[in-house]
């Protein structure tokens, strides 16, 4: 049966705020906007909520049509619904935030998208809509995340060090982390396969290689881990 709402309502949307790391720098990616409004300015990925899709579905379809970026972590962060937040109408946005492996996403602008880029997060100002406040908001949910659940290895490459572990850590939390004690608890959580390799072509003492076991990789991400630093 159809129904026929007395009162206006707001339209709804989502944006999502994809982290990566590179050059030792935590970035984001960001789109040129192609239309109206804020043509030609730099936002999140994101677009309207269809009728038919779930609130995530919608963050992903939006990454993918204006990013080609798949298959990444995604959580739901925060409602943003200033009264004057987009000119064009009343509209609500729902805030996702993401993490990617730079290295391992192939992207290009596609859509409502006339460009597509990584920025550092030092490099993101006057962003449209209110997507200045949003980027704020996601970075303080992904330094209490990554101290209990393995999302950040996900921006690591498939084989890394343990050094490129640890210093991915410092760059989520803005701080310097004690080897030692870095690495005992890396280790301790069994986590790690090594591979009996080391790298190739570099200018300092070659490190050894390891990778993540998937399947206790899965189980982590379930039950969670306490990582004090």
């Amino acid at each position: 049966m159809a129904f026929t709402y007395q009162y206006p309502r707001p339209a709804l949307t989502v944006d999502g705020v994809v982290f990566g790391l590179d050059e030792g720098e935590l970035k984001v990616m960001l789109i040129g906007r192609r239309h109206e409004p804020f043509q030609g300015e730099w936002a999140l990925p994101g677009g309207f909520v269809e009728m038919d899709e779930t609130l995530e579905g919608a963050a992903r379809r939006e990454l993918e049509e204006e990013t080609d970026i798949t298959d990444v972590y995604l959580e739901q962060l925060y409602s943003f619904g200033a009264v004057d937040r987009d000119p064009r109408e009343r509209v609500v946005s729902v805030a996702y935030y993401a993490v990617a492996n730079i290295d391992g996403h192939k992207f290009h602008a596609r859509t409502d998208a006339a460009a597509a880029a990584w920025f550092g997060i030092q490099d993101c100002q006057r962003l449209a809509f209110d997507h200045d406040e949003i980027l704020a908001v996601a970075h303080r949910p992904l330094q209490g995340k990554v101290r209990c659940q393995p999302i950040g290895f996900r921006m690591l490459p498939e084989r890394f060090t343990l050094s490129q572990i640890q210093r991915m850590y410092e760059i989520i939390l803005a701080k310097e982390l004690d080897k030692r004690n870095f690495r005992k608890q890396i280790l301790s959580m069994d986590l790690l396969v090594d591979l009996n390799d080391f790298q190739q072509d570099v200018a300092h003492r070659a490190a050894r290689l390891y990778r993540f076991d998937e399947h206790k990789y899965r189980r982590l991400a379930e039950t969670g881990f306490s990582l004090e630093i």
